[in-house]
């Protein structure tokens, strides 16, 4: 089992790993409480979700509940990386979605959708809970490599994703979050700016995920090697 709070002690520009080492360092002691944390989002996640998923084809469900889905994976690599697993792409599927749901949600919830029509409580629960989720992303680069490959495979996942989300739906209707910006007389109107912001919204996150992941490697290699000459040199 994994005895130290971390796997690298290289520290990154600030833009690829914004959060205080102490923070970090905390975090990572108490993994297993942020990941019973994540299990639990994701069982309520799955219960926000329950009216959508009753709605859509099953064959369509792994693309419906994204933000549970997101707090899944980082709770699976948490854990993973605690038993000495190192599952890559399962790193990069936590370290994307918790990236792009963790500020797409408030982004929708603030800009388009607004208070009306839900609970105030859930409203700004469901804002700060998200931009936590954003903020755990970036404890992945402590342990995770980012192998070209596993970043591959996840912009391809988030890609496909937000095609059938917005653009091209593969069975039945477009499969993003319902939002309440296209509420109109009771029914979902696709036609709505609102799609158009909320599927931008998402595109520009994917890539933004992509270039953070890419840049991370990028970066993780460019220490390593910095590291391997200094102790060259003594």
């Amino acid at each position: 089992m994994t005895s130290a709070p971390t796997a690298t002690t290289n520290r990154l520009p600030s833009y690829l790993a914004p959060l205080p080492r102490r923070v970090e360092d905390f975090a990572l002691r108490y993994a297993w409480v942020i990941v019973a944390i994540n299990l639990a989002g994701t069982a309520f996640g799955f219960w926000y979700y329950r009216f959508q998923l009753a709605q859509t084809p099953i064959v369509m469900w792994p693309f419906v509940p994204d933000s549970p889905a997101a707090t899944l994976f980082v709770a699976l690599s948490l854990a993973a990386w605690k038993l000495d697993y190192d599952v890559e792409w399962l790193h990069m599927l936590a370290f994307f979605g918790n990236i792009k749901l963790g500020l797409w949600t408030p982004f929708v919830q603030l800009v388009l959708n607004g208070p009306g029509g839900i609970e105030p409580w859930l409203y700004w629960f469901l804002i700060v809970s998200h931009l936590a989720m954003s903020l755990q992303s970036f404890l992945i680069y402590r342990y995770a490599e980012f192998t070209v490959g596993a970043v591959a495979v996840t912009t391809v996942w988030y890609g496909l994703n937000d095609i059938v989300d917005y653009f091209a739906p593969l069975v039945g209707e477009f499969h993003h979050t319902f939002l309440r910006a296209e509420l109109v007389n009771g029914a979902l109107d696709h036609s709505m700016r609102a799609h158009d912001l909320a599927a931008a919204a998402a595109v520009t996150l994917t890539l933004a995920a992509t270039f953070l992941a890419l840049a991370t490697r990028v970066k993780k290699l460019e220490t390593t090697e910095e590291s391997s000459a200094r102790g060259v040199r003594r």
